[in-house]
């Protein structure tokens, strides 16, 4: 072999050898990335109710809460909504099948209220997480 077809497969061997290793770190990241379906971090208070079930979940001071029906399935009305104490309240509030929310605020070392509403059943628990 001479040593120009040398040096192109000694190139295409480092070209693949560089891609790979890109991809093994590129790959976790992506597949790391937040899911908008549900809430990060853990969960810290769950509440229950005649229709449904709000969860309320903590990371790095972001307050996320999700209402999810007894019975799934079915386009009902929901709301879930989050205040962090003296910042306005966020909510998410639709007909829905299966979830409402996530709904996040910054709440950092304040207290939170939150509210979940299933069709006629309702949970509204005041100044927690504090």
């Amino acid at each position: 072999m001479d040593s120009g077809a040398i040096r192109r497969r000694l190139a295409v061997g480092l070209a693949v050898l560089t891609t790979s290793a890109l991809l093994a770190v590129a790959a976790p990241t992506t597949a790391q990335a937040a899911d908008p379906t549900r809430c990060e971090g853990r969960k810290v208070k769950t509440y229950s109710f005649s229709t449904g079930t709000l969860y309320v979940y903590k990371k790095r001071g972001h307050v996320c809460a999700i209402v999810r029906p007894e019975r799934p399935g079915r386009r009902q009305t929901m709301k879930v909504s989050v205040q962090a104490y003296r910042a306005n309240r966020v909510a998410d509030e639709g007909q829905y099948t299966l979830r409402a929310g996530p709904v996040t605020v910054h709440a950092g070392q304040r207290c939170v209220w939150v509210t979940g509403r299933v069709g006629s059943g309702s949970v509204s628990r005041g100044w927690i997480l504090c």
